[in-house]
C-alpha cells in the first residue's frame, strides 16, 4: 500500500492524477445534468491527432485515465529500481512521455471500434431552406424561372432556384427583384423551391409576458 501511496504521488504519476480527478468530477457534474458530454466539441479539435469520430470528453477522459495508470506502473518500476539522483529524474521523465505515447496509441485503437455508435451530424440538405426567409434575385418569378437567395444556419448564403405557382383567382403580390419571399416547400424532381410573397407585418409575434 505504500509503494501505491509513493508511486502515485510521485511525478508524473502525480499530475496523471490530478487531472484524473478533474475528469472524474467533469462525468459527475454531467451525470448530474449540470454540463453536457459533448460540452468541448466546439472549442478543441480532436482530429488533428487522430481521436476524432467521438465526443472530445469522451477521448480526453480515457486518454486521461490510460496515462494515469500508465504512469502509475512506470512509477512503481522507478521506485523499486535502484537508480538515483540524475538517472531517476530521467527515468521519470521517460515515464511521463511514454505514458502519452502509450495511451495515444490505446486510446486511437480503442475509438477505431466505437465511433460507430457515435454517427456523425448529417450534411447539410436543401430541406434545411424550407420555412426560410428569402430575397428574390431576378426581374420577377414565375411557375418556370426564378432565383433567390437564402442565408444559411452557418450564417453562408446561397443562390437557389425559386418557383411562385400560378393563381389567376387569387394572384397575390407578384415577386419581383429585392422582395422577400418565404421559401415553403422543395420540389426535390424540380430542384426547386416553392415560394411566396412574405410580410414580416403578417407573422406571429411572441405573447408578452405578463409583470408577476
Amino acid at each position: 500500500m505504500n509503494e501505491f501511496l509513493s508511486a502515485a504521488l510521485a511525478f508524473p504519476a502525480v499530475l496523471f492524477g490530478a487531472a484524473l480527478v478533474v475528469v472524474i468530477c467533469f462525468w459527475l457534474l454531467v451525470l448530474a445534468g449540470a454540463a453536457g458530454h459533448d460540452s468541448f466539441d466546439t472549442d478543441l479539435d480532436a482530429d488533428t491527432v487522430g481521436l476524432g469520430g467521438v465526443p472530445v470528453s469522451v477521448s480526453l477522459s480515457l486518454l486521461v485515465l490510460v496515462s494515469w495508470f500508465v504512469s502509475l506502473t512506470g512509477s512503481v518500476l522507478v521506485l523499486r529500481s535502484d537508480a538515483t539522483g540524475t538517472t531517476r529524474a530521467l527515468l521519470h521523465v521517460s515515464v511521463l512521455v511514454g505514458a502519452l505515447f502509450i495511451a495515444w496509441g490505446v486510446v486511437r485503437m480503442v475509438l477505431r471500434r466505437f465511433r460507430r455508435y457515435f454517427p456523425a451530424e448529417p450534411p447539410p440538405s436543401r430541406q434545411d431552406f424550407v420555412g426560410q426567409i428569402c430575397t428574390v434575385r431576378t426581374g420577377t418569378v414565375g411557375a418556370d424561372f426564378g432565383q433567390a437567395e437564402v442565408a444559411a444556419a452557418d450564417g453562408s448564403t446561397a443562390i437557389v432556384q425559386v418557383r411562385q405557382p400560378e393563381q389567376p383567382s387569387t394572384p397575390g403580390e407578384p415577386l419581383t427583384y429585392g422582395s422577400t419571399g418565404l421559401l415553403y416547400a422543395y420540389d426535390a424532381e424540380g430542384e426547386f423551391f416553392w415560394v411566396s410573397p412574405y410580410d414580416a407585418a403578417l407573422a406571429p409575434r411572441p405573447v408578452p409576458r405578463e409583470a408577476g
